[in-house]
């Protein structure tokens, strides 16, 4: 596994491990191509991953097609006794199941976790202020010994955006927020790296120009950006994600399109 190596005058001293949390979405996932391309890179990565996925679109298609409303609210599901069981069929169970299928396929040994399993993930029901979100959860906490014991075995979790209370309820949460919140805990033991891959090449300056990639993204250019309502309702979460993972151990944090993950790669960082 990699290890970051310092020489100083002392001698050599050994770092933590590199982690790379990944997380992709679910339009990704949809673009068979693109996907495959993703998961060749994701495979390649050299010592210890974690992938986090979503899949919010397909959720949405099958909850139209039984009939039942998505409602959503500043980026984030609202989830209903309906909706939460759509989203564990599809999250945890489709999606889930054929990435793990798939990286096995590649030579990646993969387990397909909620956070449920080793109560991995621990929420909390996000309480009803100005919006009732339903059945969506908070993350509290991470089970980070449970996670680097897979680790330590070479294999990979696959998570679902899937949480737990401590007293078993099943809650929807915000993808981007589970893998902030895995790099954060995760940080404790690895020098953590978290990466959002979605459609787009990184954060735009220009919602119609997909070339308008904005390099790097400081709090403060945050701040103009979020004044001049440049981001979009669905970036916003996931900024605000990545800021709360710098804050709280995550070395290098960077958002972008499928190719992400190869070094000659279009992105956007997030810098403090």
């Amino acid at each position: 596994m990699l290890k970051k190596i310092i020489i100083s005058e002392f001698g050599i001293i050994m770092k933590k491990e590199v982690l790379k949390v990944v997380k992709i979405g679910g339009k990704l996932i949809e673009d068979d191509a693109k996907f495959a391309e993703f998961l060749g890179d994701f495979v390649a990565l050299k010592g210890p991953k974690i992938l986090v996925h979503g899949g919010g679109n397909l959720a949405t298609e099958i909850t139209e097609k039984l009939g039942y409303k998505t409602q959503m609210f500043e980026g984030r599901r609202i989830t209903d006794a309906d909706s939460i069981r759509v989203i564990l069929m599809v999250y945890g169970g489709v999606i889930n199941k054929n990435i793990v299928a798939k990286l096995q396929g590649l030579g990646n040994n993969a387990i397909g976790l909620s956070g449920a399993d080793g109560l991995s993930i621990v929420s909390k029901k996000r309480p009803v202020k100005e919006v009732d979100f339903g059945f969506v959860g908070d993350v509290e906490k991470v089970n980070s010994e449970f996670i680097n014991s897979i680790l330590k075995q070479n294999i990979t979790p696959v998570f679902s955006a899937i949480s737990c209370t401590e007293d078993g309820l099943l809650l929807n949460t915000n993808g981007d927020s589970v893998a902030a919140e895995i790099a954060k805990a995760m940080s404790s033991i690895y020098e953590t790296e978290l990466y959002f891959c979605f459609e787009k090449k990184g954060v735009l300056g220009d919602a119609e120009d997909d070339d308008s990639v904005i390099g790097i993204i400081t709090r403060d250019k945050y701040q103009k950006l979020l004044e001049e309502k440049v981001i979009s309702d669905g970036m916003l979460p996931k900024l605000h994600n990545c800021f709360q993972a710098l804050e709280n151990g995550v070395k290098n944090i960077f958002l972008g399109d499928f190719r992400l993950l190869k070094e000659e790669s279009v992105y956007t960082k997030i810098s403090n």
